[in-house]
């Protein structure tokens, strides 16, 4: 016998993530690990590390001369990423 409040699992677990409160944390996540395929192979192979804190995003790389050239995108970048997760999860990109 089914019962009449079945729902999809997807909107179970979509509930289920939103009363935690990670649903932020997940785009975090899903922003870091699609980093190479937002940005692109070159930027990616000189990625070191990346996390996002505090609505920041931190991205160590290893070129100085691709750092210089990715400061003056930052804007554009932060904007290409927000539209990756669909919300806007990085307000400023910090190059090391």
């Amino acid at each position: 016998m089914r019962k009449s409040n079945t729902q999809p699992l997807k909107n179970v677990l979509r509930e289920y993530i939103e009363a935690l409160g990670h649903r932020r944390k997940l785009k975090e996540v899903n922003i870091v690990t699609s980093w190479g395929a937002i940005m692109g192979k070159i930027i990616a192979s000189h990625t070191k590390e990346i996390f996002i804190r505090n609505k920041i995003l931190y991205v160590h790389l290893d070129s100085s001369a691709l750092r210089n050239e990715l400061l003056y995108n930052k804007e554009k970048m932060v904007a290409l990423l927000n539209e990756h997760a669909g919300e806007k999860i990085i307000e400023k990109i910090i190059l090391r």
